[in-house]
């Protein structure tokens, strides 16, 4: 879930980023926090405004790299944490005047193409996908689970159709050798036999055993949480998604916050408390033609936003009980 997916083609891309400069409007100042930092493209726009700070999180430790080079040359404007961004809370942000906090929640072609990461089906490696400060790896979900827990991993993370006959041939196959990469991707292929030609028969089991691998459920919704707190009164929290569930999330969070209703249904309507959030728009913007043209992965990306009405820490909220069904799914991790 880091930075932002780019063309095999092209540079990093920052998708959607003057829709994003122009919703947080970084040309009045403030302090901004990059939650998902990758190649730093959102940070470099923010910091060209003279008035402004960043503060990125990455968990992935090569990001540094280009935080370094940042840091030099924007020093006490720059600051950057190796660290999940569902710990934001750890980072002692409350009485800070936080004017904005974004989340890009893709990867990087860097990322795509880093082999040792092993994110891509085109890589020729052990099964990785790691993006750092992790518990296990892509490995030992498939080596080591249980057929059925594989098969609501590939429904539930991946949604993949043929869940159950993959999950059945790993299992099978893994019982003469461990499975790699490109053992997976031929076990997918010898299940589906190419009956999708519009998107790459592994796309959806590695979408979902990333997912896992990265804990990206509760890593979002405790993303989401955090931020919402850190905010000060009308700052904006905006988030891009690549994929359905991940922008479902995003969708329930704002609009269950930004609505003029009680998180519980047995709370009387006359003690509701006014909405959190002003959500200026409803509908997801999505790039635009031009953008496309110049770089064609940004085709699923979403952007939501919305602003905090007032100031305020501690909230409720019912998203975990929303998303248990994903979060059980995810705790099967537990197992490993």
């Amino acid at each position: 879930m880091e930075a932002t997916i780019v063309s095999e083609k092209s540079k990093h891309y920052p998708v959607l980023l003057k829709e994003i400069i122009s919703i947080i409007s970084p040309q009045y100042g403030g302090t901004f926090i990059d939650c998902t930092f990758g190649q730093g493209g959102y940070t470099k726009e923010i910091l060209k405004f003279p008035n402004t700070k960043v503060i990125a999180i990455d968990r992935d430790i090569e990001s540094k790299k280009i935080a370094d080079q940042i840091e030099e040359n924007f020093e006490g404007r720059f600051f950057f944490r190796n660290n999940k961004f569902s710990q934001l809370k750890n980072l002692k942000l409350k009485n800070k005047n936080i004017k904005g906090v974004l989340f890009d929640l893709g990867y990087s072609l860097n990322q795509i193409k880093d082999n040792k990461k092993g994110l891509s089906f085109n890589s020729y490696s052990e099964l990785n996908m790691r993006l750092g400060l992790n518990d296990f790896s892509a490995k030992e979900v498939i080596n080591k689970l249980e057929s059925k827990d594989l098969q609501k991993i590939f429904k539930h993370f991946g949604e993949e159709k043929e869940a159950r006959k993959i999950a059945e041939k790993i299992a099978s196959v893994r019982a003469d050798y461990d499975i790699d990469t490109q053992n997976l991707v031929n076990i997918i292929d010898s299940v589906k036999k190419n009956k999708n030609f519009k998107i790459h028969n592994s796309t959806k089991v590695f979408q979902a055993i990333r997912m896992f691998v990265n804990k990206e459920i509760t890593e979002l919704i405790n993303g989401l949480i955090h931020a919402t707190k850190i905010l000060k009164k009308d700052g904006i929290l905006a988030v891009v998604s690549f994929h359905s569930i991940e922008d479902k999330i995003v969708k329930y969070f704002f609009r269950s916050l930004s609505e003029n209703k009680s998180v519980s249904r047995y709370q009387p309507k006359l003690i509701q408390s006014e909405p959190l959030f002003l959500m200026e728009q409803k509908k997801p913007i999505i790039p635009s033609k031009q953008e496309l043209n110049e770089n064609i992965s940004s085709r699923s990306a979403k952007l939501r936003f919305v602003r905090k009405k007032r100031s305020f820490y501690n909230f409720d909220t019912d998203i975990f009980e929303k998303f248990k069904f994903l979060i059980d799914v995810e705790n099967i991790s537990n197992k490993l």
